[in-house]
């Protein structure tokens, strides 16, 4: 395993105009249940997750956004004095409660305390754990970040959101070294490609560790806050990294998978920054109008605007 990363801060989710972007993505299924929920009628929630069973990615990511909502936590307790086994409304109570601690509006002993709940009643879900990985991301050591990542991974050993994770936890070492081939972000990211099956979307984490290393650099200043403006996308490194990772997406596609859409705002980021307009607009296609804050808004950026503006450059250019 690589060495344990460093404190991380938290991230931007909305652009300076204030428009928020849905991380529900393009599940429909999710955004019709997280509607219900907020009126507190979870049985449309209890329905989604009886449908989505082990699919632990599927399962992570809804159960991650349903949490979301300052309600979510409200309406899980009544679902449990309800059902008082359900395994789905612990863990959807204990990722409400962490987003609600990372707001600042719930203490993050009660967060732990709900996932370790959680955790007893769903032994072979990754959920919870994902849950207590989110929450020490911000606010956890570099031991507990590292123990709650291998807890995901041996119940799902290619955990896509807590691979993600990771990739921008790591690249947050040692901001000042500059620009190093062979900082531990590219020999995690690397390792955890290689170790993935072929159509596994961590082919493409390579390309996020990539963008997360800029946006640690460009916040230290060791690298132009304009990505056009860096060398960081033209290297040779960089060229390798992104071509392995566009023919994945070319063969593969994973569209399938319920973060997709997050994995191809990150290749089009990449190819737009590298200036290769006909691949990225191919990219920007794809991803339709489900544009993601990241890596958008790195290092300091309006993502919104800057979505926009590689988006029409690359399709104007084809």
């Amino acid at each position: 395993m690589p060495p344990p990363p460093p404190p991380l801060g938290r991230r931007r989710r909305a652009g300076r105009s204030g428009r928020s972007f849905d991380a529900a993505l393009d599940d429909t299924e999710l955004t019709s249940a997280r509607a219900q929920l907020t009126q507190g009628r979870w049985s449309a929630v209890r329905s989604l997750l009886t449908a989505t069973g082990d699919d632990w990615d599927r399962r992570g990511h809804r159960l991650v956004v349903l949490g979301e909502p300052p309600s979510s936590a409200a309406w899980a307790r009544d679902w449990l004095l309800a059902e008082p086994d359900s395994a789905d409304a612990a863990v959807l109570l204990a990722c409400a409660e962490v987003r609600a601690a990372l707001r600042g509006k719930e203490r993050p002993e009660s967060a732990r305390a709900a996932c370790l709940v959680a955790a007893g009643l769903a032994p072979r879900d990754p959920t919870p754990w994902l849950a207590q990985l989110l929450l020490a991301r911000t606010l956890g050591t570099e031991e507990e970040v590292v123990r709650l990542f291998d807890e995901v991974r041996v119940r799902h050993p290619e955990h896509h959101h807590a691979h993600h994770l990771m990739a921008a936890r790591l690249a947050e070492r040692r901001a000042g070294a500059g620009q190093d081939p062979l900082h531990e972000v590219y020999d995690f990211a690397s390792w955890a490609a290689e170790q993935a099956p072929a159509d596994s979307p961590l082919a493409v984490l390579p390309v996020v560790a990539h963008a997360e290393r800029y946006r640690v650099l460009a916040a230290a200043g060791r690298e132009p806050a304009d990505p056009l403006a860096s060398g960081h996308w033209t290297g040779r490194r960089a060229r390798l990294v992104m071509k392995a990772a566009f023919d994945w997406w070319l063969e593969w596609e994973g569209e399938d998978h319920p973060r997709n859409r997050l994995d191809l705002n990150f290749l089009a980021h990449a190819k737009y920054c590298e200036g290769r307009s006909a691949e990225a607009a191919a990219l920007f296609h794809r991803i339709g109008p489900h544009a993601t804050p990241d890596p958008w808004s790195y290092p300091d950026r309006d993502p919104h605007h800057a979505f926009q503006t590689a988006r029409d450059a690359a399709l104007g250019s084809v």
